[in-house]
């Protein structure tokens, strides 16, 4: 069996999944792997079939993503060409995480595109939606990387298509203590804008992984220091608590981690408002911004805040398994699945 595992990279999230989907899709068959995308810092211990610049989200430095280079930074006729010459057509299954070049070309050759990622679950109305209703954020997630049949993932189950979220090995069988440090992840913001706002609480030791810095740099009670996935698992499973934007799988693995959870959503990126929403649902503290006014709550996480208990089963090799099933004609050997 042919299998095309197409990979978000924006951001590291999706690649952050696909280290433990794909072992599970290679008992299935031969894996060929692509990945669009220009923001993602984490390198796969695998061979990349296809690389393609995509539709990639381009953060900001003040907390958001940056619209204006998103868009500068879009090659339409490029990616309409790779569209077109991407041939899903020879695969027996296609399986999407929220990319868009195999998606629409999946969707223009009539091929079947199996949506497997936490944006397929995101917009369930099962969920707490955000005060405001982002309709083009809504709509852009609706149609960036169209799909036969979703399933997805959530930060809590909710049927037989969402799941509860697929923790890395790396996270879920690390050793968990409490050095006293907070972890601090939040790629939209720079570096100065960090420290000016940490530095308010100077009693507290703040980790920090930057996209915007090479080399590591110690100012006073903060550390900042560059992307890296051993240093960062180390810091999270070590940490007090973890402060970071309201993406997906960080907040899940703290929340795994029993790490107590403080998430600033970005600006500009209605994924994240709904994340938000679902997160404060489950009483992780969210606030909209490192503004002045957010600072007594901040300082009330900090010294009140509380871990927040989950059940995230590792079910990942039996949702790939039960995919394969359902969309492919299998062995009769492998329908105990």
């Amino acid at each position: 069996m042919r299998i095309l595992y197409a990979i978000q990279g924006t951001g590291n999230g999706h690649l952050s999944r696909a280290l433990d989907i794909i072992p599970c899709l290679q008992k299935h068959g031969e894996v060929d792997i692509l990945v669009s995308g220009i923001q993602g810092d984490l390198p796969l211990p695998y061979e990349i079939k296809f690389r393609f610049k995509g539709l990639s989200f381009i953060f900001g430095k003040s907390g958001g993503v940056d619209l204006w280079k998103t868009f500068a930074r879009t090659n339409i006729r490029k990616l309409i060409k790779n569209i077109n010459s991407l041939p899903v057509e020879q695969y027996d299954l296609v399986i999407n995480d929220f990319e868009p070049v195999s998606a629409w070309a999946c969707y223009l050759k009539n091929v079947e595109c199996i949506a497997l990622s936490h944006q397929s679950a995101v917009l369930n109305k099962k969920y707490a939606q955000p005060d405001a209703i982002d309709n083009i954020g809504k709509l852009i997630l609706q149609n960036y990387a169209p799909a036969s049949i979703s399933y997805g993932f959530h930060f809590q189950s909710n049927n037989s298509t969402i799941f509860t979220p697929v923790i890395r090995q790396q996270v879920r069988h690390h050793e968990i203590s409490d050095l006293g440090h907070y972890t601090v992840y939040l790629p939209s913001f720079d570096d100065n804008t960090l420290v000016k706002m940490l530095s308010e609480y100077d009693d507290i030791r703040w980790h920090v992984f930057s996209k915007h810095n090479k080399k590591k740099t110690v100012y006073k009670n903060i550390t900042i220091q560059p992307i890296d996935n051993p240093l960062f698992t180390e810091s999270m499973a070590s940490s007090t608590g973890v402060l970071c934007g309201a993406g997906f799988e960080t907040p899940a693995e703290a929340l795994f981690l029993g790490k107590k959870l403080l998430v600033i959503p970005m600006k500009n990126q209605y994924e994240q408002q709904l994340n938000a929403a679902a997160l404060r649902a489950m009483s992780v503290t969210v606030v909209k911004s490192f503004k002045r006014k957010y600072q007594p709550i901040i300082s009330w996480w900090l010294t009140e805040g509380k871990s927040i208990q989950v059940n995230y089963p590792d079910m990942t090799q039996n949702i790939v398994d039960m995919l394969v099933l359902r969309h492919t004609e299998v062995p009769a050997d492998l329908a105990r699945f």
